[in-house]
């Protein structure tokens, strides 16, 4: 009897719950997942997104997997790992690697801009200002640090930053001055890893994105537009910086040019989950859902999100065509 007794109470529960019109326990309901790749960048905000849109949308599972951007193409491309969506903090990641192989199209979502982030215990922090930072930098014993440019385009920026600076302050030499005091040790796989390092003190100064700095309130020193990669009117001049990554095959190399900051985001052609993942990106491209949320947090959307061209528009799947502009 005890048993008997025993059984219904474990039973209870679940029996009611079944009984309650609306109410589907989680081992019941086959929630269909969407694999996101992204950028580190982009954590934040997606985890945001996530959770705004799983509550509108309790069937569908979004998985996500930050890393660097160029890193998450590397996952689709050399390990073939399974993935629905790629959002890359550098749009032409997107372009050079899984265009037209893995991805068919290229949508470009949001910007940001270079900062110098530090700490009230950064060295020399009392005499940081924006015409001092490339001195401070250069000092024997400061601690300073960006991530790896063949993983991350944070990196890659953060290198033509220093050589926009030694142009736009007409300072020969000065990018190799600042390099050679810049430990290999303190080069990271991903941006987000250098908060960590500020924040214990194993830095004294690590080049981030805005809206890193803003969402993890790590106090930054602005630049100018010259030089922080922000302005796409000023392209012609960020062409200036020039720094080489690895390419798509071992031992191949890719020669990248400064240009302003834009996200993008793409579905893969062989996207395992190609209906929940394309319902996530029209909320993501949503003026009034993903991309609000990305502005809330400190980064500039592009609204409406925007395409190279009309031939572009005519590829995408039909949901997603309301939610972009083609630039010609």
């Amino acid at each position: 009897m005890k048993k008997i007794v025993g059984l219904i109470a474990t039973l209870l529960p679940v029996l009611l719950a079944l009984s309650v019109p609306g109410v589907n326990p989680a081992w019941a309901r086959a929630r269909e997942k969407v694999i996101i790749f992204h950028a580190g960048s982009l954590s934040l905000p997606l985890a945001a997104m996530e959770k705004a849109f799983e509550a509108e949308n309790p069937g569908i599972d979004i998985q996500r997997e930050g890393s660097g951007s160029r890193k998450c193409a590397r996952k689709i491309t050399d390990l073939g790992k399974e993935c629905d969506i790629m959002a890359s903090a550098d749009f032409s990641v997107i372009d050079n690697l899984l265009i037209p192989d893995f991805a068919a199209w290229n949508i470009r979502f949001a910007t940001n801009q270079m900062v110098l982030c530090y700490t009230d215990e950064s060295a020399y922090v009392e005499e940081l200002t924006p015409e001092s930072w490339t001195a401070i930098l250069a000092r024997k014993g400061v601690e300073w640090g960006h991530s790896d440019p063949n993983l991350d385009p944070c990196g890659y920026r953060s290198l033509m930053v220093l050589q926009l600076a030694e142009k736009a302050f007409k300072k020969p030499g000065l990018n190799q001055r600042l390099l050679a005091n810049r430990p290999l040790r303190n080069i990271r796989p991903k941006e987000v890893e250098l908060i960590a390092m500020l924040e214990n003190g194993a830095l004294d100064y690590a080049w981030e994105y805005r809206s890193i700095a803003v969402q993890h309130k790590i106090k930054f020193l602005r630049l100018p537009e010259e030089i922080n990669l922000s302005n796409y009117a000023l392209d012609p001049f960020y062409r200036q910086a020039v720094v080489a990554v690895s390419g798509k095959k071992p031992g191949e190399k890719i020669t990248l040019h400064g240009k302003s900051i834009t996200y993008g985001v793409t579905l893969l052609k062989e996207a395992p989950h190609k209906a929940a993942a394309l319902k996530f990106l029209d909320y993501m491209l949503n003026p009034a859902g993903g991309l609000k949320i990305l502005a809330e947090m400190g980064q500039p959307p592009i609204v409406p999100a925007r395409v190279s061209d009309a031939k572009v528009v005519a590829i995408l799947p039909e949901m997603l065509k309301k939610r972009v502009v083609a630039d010609k």
